[in-house]
């Protein structure tokens, strides 16, 4: 069984280039279409940068609006991704959540990874991703 992209690019949530610079790229970018970093955390740390961003600037505050931004139809089964990040975490698919909340973040990105990887993500990576994304 071969390790899946995410894992490989330490990007656990699939994150597509384009010109943001991240901290903690790797030097070379040899992934045509996603991001590589040089550990997990940091690709963690990209991930809730970018749902904290959804929260304040775009008013997303549901699992349902953070996966139709993320993984939209014409890409992803969106419906069938929201329905395991709601079941994963135990928060309805349409209840407010307070993305700010470290626990609540963890979780919701630990389902998100899980999707996209088909592993269960190492909840010490997030939280360090965590630390990492408010760290400044």
């Amino acid at each position: 069984m071969s390790t899946p992209r995410g894992i490989r690019n330490c990007n656990p949530l699939n994150i597509r280039r384009n010109s943001t610079q991240w901290q903690g790229l790797r030097p070379e970018q040899t992934d045509s279409a996603f991001f590589q970093f040089i550990s997990m955390p940091y690709g963690y740390r990209a991930a809730i940068r970018t749902l904290v961003t959804y929260y304040n600037k775009y008013g997303i505050k549901t699992i349902r609006g953070i996966i139709s931004r993320w993984a939209p139809p014409s890409e992803n089964h969106t419906e069938e991704y929201i329905n395991v990040v709601a079941e994963r975490t135990g928060f309805s698919s349409d209840e407010e959540i307070d993305i700010c909340n470290a626990d609540d973040m963890i979780a919701i990105v630990a389902a998100m990874s899980f999707v996209e990887n088909g592993v269960v993500a190492d909840k010490s990576e997030i939280q360090q991703g965590y630390l990492l994304a408010f760290a400044s």
